[in-house]
């Protein structure tokens, strides 16, 4: 069974979010615990979290993605960039308590100029000092697309921060098709070929998510500019590889293409079609 949603908005609610979702066709979905640039986040409603939770059990929802501010930089040259980042995921990953057994999804950062060690070492140790080992949630690092000095460029990459961290069972991978596309990987030539991969670089039992997103860019651009699904470089037949991958079955596939509900509804439809 593929469990297969999109990114939306907790600004009416997680019960609400959670009905919508279902209203478009989604069994799983991603959404941002705070505003997406760092901002406060709003006071948890606990009756809301309840009939949230319920709605997922009750609908037979896979498993849903919390995601990181995007403007959080783990491996900042600046201690405070780095302190705010640690005060917020760790905050974050307390309220992902109330929904156990989920995934907080994050990008491993950007070194800005201190080197690829270095950047490794800064989200390595941000990783030690907010994972616990009586914590239900998987923290997911993200493929990048290499943008910049961005780290998690490819496995190998992203297999070094585990390695440095600790209470390694507590954090998993999410794959961003897009982002390797435009790291260098080209996707095209087969999903099999990219999680053998995986499996050799990191393991497969640590891929625990996807993003799904068509690519504007040719491969190997590293600017990460999603496009929808099938209108991209990329293409359909390897979205079709993926939702037909057994390997895939019970991961939650995040669509972050740049549409509105409506839009994501037709897209959960045409990534259901694919199935065979």
């Amino acid at each position: 069974m593929n469990y297969i949603g999109c990114h939306l908005s907790i600004g009416r609610g997680y019960f609400s979010m959670a009905k919508l979702a279902k209203e478009i066709g989604a069994n799983t979905f991603q959404f941002f615990t705070r505003n997406p640039r760092g901002g406060a986040m709003k006071k948890i409603d606990e009756e809301d979290m309840r009939l949230f939770n319920a709605f997922l059990l009750e609908n037979n929802f896979g498993k849903v993605v919390a995601h990181a501010p995007y403007t959080l930089n783990p491996c900042s040259d600046k201690e405070y960039v780095r302190e705010f980042g640690r005060s917020v995921i760790k905050e974050d990953l307390e309220i992902m308590e109330m929904m156990p057994g989920n995934i907080y999804n994050f990008h491993p950062g950007s070194h800005v100029g201190q080197g690829l060690d270095v950047g490794i070492q800064h989200t390595t140790n941000l990783l030690n000092e907010v994972l616990s080992e009586d914590m239900t949630t998987i923290v997911a690092i993200e493929t990048m697309a290499g943008k910049g000095t961005e780290i998690g460029r490819n496995f190998s990459e992203i297999k070094r921060i585990i390695d440095g961290v600790d209470l390694k069972e507590k954090v998993g991978v999410c794959l961003d098709t897009c982002h390797v596309f435009e790291s260098g990987m080209d996707i095209r030539e087969g999903i099999d070929e990219i999680l053998l991969n995986f499996d050799r670089e990191i393991g497969l039992e640590k891929l625990v998510a996807l993003h799904l997103n068509d690519s504007k860019n040719e491969c190997g651009a590293r600017k990460d500019r999603h496009e929808l699904i099938g209108n991209g470089s990329i293409g359909l037949e390897t979205f079709s590889e993926i939702v037909n991958d057994e390997r895939l079955q019970k991961l939650p596939l995040i669509l972050e293409t740049p549409t509105d509900e409506e839009g994501h509804r037709v897209e959960i439809e045409l990534l259901r079609s694919l199935k065979k």
